[in-house]
């Protein structure tokens, strides 16, 4: 059956006689006529010094906000209690396998070319301590290329070493600094971890063999950054490195050079006993120095230096004529261990002083004392004051 309704009522609208009902007559369509604001200067009409502020600004702020979050992520990393080493960084040593879930990439190192900038950085999450294990080192690599602080930072505490060992014709310091300027802070950071390392290192492991082999490790790290001319901008990497030098050597030289600063003590004024350990630490900076500008930045060093080995030779002088316990060596040029040494024992020793040394010898004592305790002069002012006395002055 079909449905013919529609076609039915159109006839009978059609042989209606009632007129057709009003239609609705449509509003009148508004005519297009764009209107365009007037566009921003050309930069090519913009002052040079104009375009260089807003450059300026731009890097300034993207910066700014990329160190606020590495500091943020750093100083969290920074509460961890310092943990001493571990392990050897030899090449036999067995290596875990990685754990850190990390982007995927075609291989296990991304070219220099394609780097980032040198405010983008990335921070991974760490794992907890009880699924941890030692990454392998071409992780490490990749970590310094991809800028992962917060997996150096753990690499540097759990497994230390591993910052320092070297595969194939480079260490993850050497490949940071190969890698060019954009990577330079990367290489810092890398700095930065060695010395900490060094000034928390406990006295008790110094000795160890183990810490030997380390240091030894660290020596030819911070001489490669010497060499690279890193000093410039890391004030204390030449002190580093001297330091790490003798610690790494054990005391022979500093045994030799107590003996004859002693020596020199014994003579008074005429044996220049400042002068004499001054020389004798600027001529062992010197030989393992090659660059002349390096030698220049170390006086910090030689002072402190200086210093130490004087309070190191008092010391062992008044040991010949009381009984009491050698100030270690290899405190020699750290902080002021040598000086903190000294006046624990010389206030354990006091009577024992005032009968037995000889006239010069206490002068000597506690004039170092007075000089060298003083927090509020440089290390370089003090020495100036000892040579007034010891090597200039009447003497005793």
């Amino acid at each position: 059956m079909v449905n013919n309704a529609s076609i039915i009522l159109t006839l009978a609208e059609q042989l209606s006689s009632d007129p057709p009902s009003p239609k609705p007559t449509p509003r009148r369509r508004l005519s297009l006529e764009p209107c365009l604001v007037a566009g921003l200067p050309s930069t090519g009409l913009l002052p040079c010094y104009l375009l260089h502020a807003i450059a300026n600004v731009s890097q300034a702020f993207l910066k700014r906000e990329a160190d606020q979050a590495a500091s943020m992520a750093m100083l969290q990393q920074l509460r961890r209690s310092p943990t001493p080493p571990s392990s050897l960084p030899s090449d036999e040593e067995p290596w875990g396998s990685p754990t850190h879930e990390r982007q995927d990439s075609n291989s296990p190192t991304a070219s220099p070319s394609s780097s980032t900038t040198p405010w983008s950085w990335s921070f991974s999450i760490p794992k907890s301590s009880s699924s941890w294990k030692e990454p392998q080192p071409f992780e490490v690599f990749r970590a310094i290329e991809r800028k992962d602080i917060m997996f150096l930072m753990e690499v540097r505490d759990r497994a230390f070493p591993l910052l320092l060992r070297k595969t194939g014709d480079a260490t993850p310091l050497l490949h940071a600094m190969r890698i060019g300027q954009s990577h330079r802070d990367v290489a810092m950071i890398l700095l930065g971890a060695f010395s900490r390392w060094i000034n928390h290192l406990e006295d008790s492991e110094v000795q160890l063999p183990k810490t030997r082999v380390i240091l030894k490790a660290l020596r030819t790290n911070l001489k490669l950054a010497i060499d690279y001319g890193l000093y410039k901008s890391q004030s204390d990497l030449i002190a580093s490195f001297l330091q790490t030098l003798v610690m790494s050597e054990g005391d022979k030289w500093i045994r030799a050079q107590v003996s004859t600063v002693s020596l020199a003590l014994r003579s008074g004024t005429a044996g220049k006993p400042v002068g004499t350990a001054a020389a004798a630490v600027r001529k062992f900076a010197t030989k393992e120095l090659s660059k002349a500008d390096a030698i220049a930045a170390l006086e910090d060093y030689v002072s402190n230096a200086t210093a130490d080995l004087l309070l190191l030779s008092a010391w062992s002088t008044a040991l010949e004529s009381l009984e009491g316990q050698q100030i270690p060596f290899y405190y020699f040029a750290r902080d002021d261990r040598v000086f903190k040494a000294f006046a624990e024992r010389l206030d354990a020793h006091r009577n024992a002083i005032h009968r037995n040394l000889s006239r010069r010898l206490k002068w000597q004592l506690r004039l170092l004392r007075q000089v060298l305790e003083d927090r509020h002069t440089t290390y370089s002012s003090k020495i100036e004051l000892l040579i007034g006395e010891l090597d200039q002055g009447e003497g005793v």
